[in-house]
């Protein structure tokens, strides 16, 4: 009568993908070669700027994450989170990338990937509880 107790079927979730258009993949390309210079300079200056750095690490990680390029963009995010600890941006796309080489470990029956990846999601809760509990 009300339909309380009725299996309501709910629409898959569906995560859309955005093709790139190449002149969209040359802007970040070269956004990326200009972030990587800023890091070089950044890293050589006298008393290093964590935030800043951690920033363009992240940024870096994101544009890389944008092209597809998942094993260079979980490169740039860890080193992110090894300068600060943050929950911002780049640490919900760090979450979901090793979330996606984990299914991927799954789909290949590679126990040694599966434990790999949900140990850093494992790590990645650590880091969430410890800006969680000092901010």
């Amino acid at each position: 009568m009300f339909g309380f107790l009725k299996k309501k079927n709910k629409p898959e979730k569906t995560e859309e993908k955005v093709e790139l258009s190449a002149e969209e993949k040359t802007v970040l390309t070269d956004e990326n070669q200009q972030l990587m210079a800023k890091i070089a300079a950044a890293e050589q200056a006298d008393p290093v700027e964590i935030d800043e750095l951690a920033g363009l690490y992240e940024k870096l990680g994101l544009n890389y994450a944008t092209l597809e390029q998942t094993d260079a963009a979980i490169e740039s995010l860890e080193k992110s989170l090894d300068h600060k600890l943050t929950i911002g941006d780049g640490y919900k796309k760090l979450m979901s990338l090793y979330n996606g080489k984990r299914a991927e470990a799954a789909r290949n029956s590679d126990d040694a990937g599966i434990d790999k990846y949900m140990g850093k999601m494992d790590e990645m809760r650590q880091i969430a509880k410890k800006v969680t509990i000092s901010g």
